[in-house]
């Protein structure tokens, strides 16, 4: 199993907002237009799933499967080329904002390694950016 991590992102909100915001994925609607429509499509959610074609990497599609109130959202893949698992961990800085990191681990086999663990690390970094950016009201 391998695992990916972003860096740890600054949230100019409560750890409560953004919690919310994260164990709901039927608040994605918020940042369905900023998506980059060359690079994602087929962009379905409802509240604990979400389903999208990301060429060239194909079908996705992932449901939450693990809330710590506060802290902590994990998913896991229902489709994908490869299996994996996401955590969104959210910890409190004070009363009005909080960090944000983002971590993968992939069961990805020992010939794909090399050509796969740097798109996905960037692909990491690229969800918590844009995690970090979305406005948690």
């Amino acid at each position: 199993m391998s695992k990916f991590e972003s860096s740890i992102k600054q949230i100019p909100y409560p750890v409560e907002d953004v919690y919310r915001n994260i164990s709901d994925l039927s608040n994605l609607e918020k940042v369905r237009d900023g998506l980059p429509k060359d690079k994602v499509q087929d962009f379905t959610f409802d509240s604990e799933s979400v389903s999208v074609n990301v060429p060239p990497v194909g079908a996705l599609k992932l449901r939450i499967c693990d809330r710590e109130e506060n802290r902590c959202v994990k998913f896991e893949t229902l489709q994908s080329p490869l299996p994996f698992n996401v955590w969104v961990q959210v910890l409190p800085v004070d009363e009005t904002s909080s960090k944000m990191k983002v971590t993968v681990k992939a069961e990805i086999p020992f010939m794909l390694k090399g050509m796969v663990s740097g798109p996905l690390q960037d692909g990491v970094e690229k969800i918590a950016d844009a995690l970090s950016m979305i406005p948690y009201v």
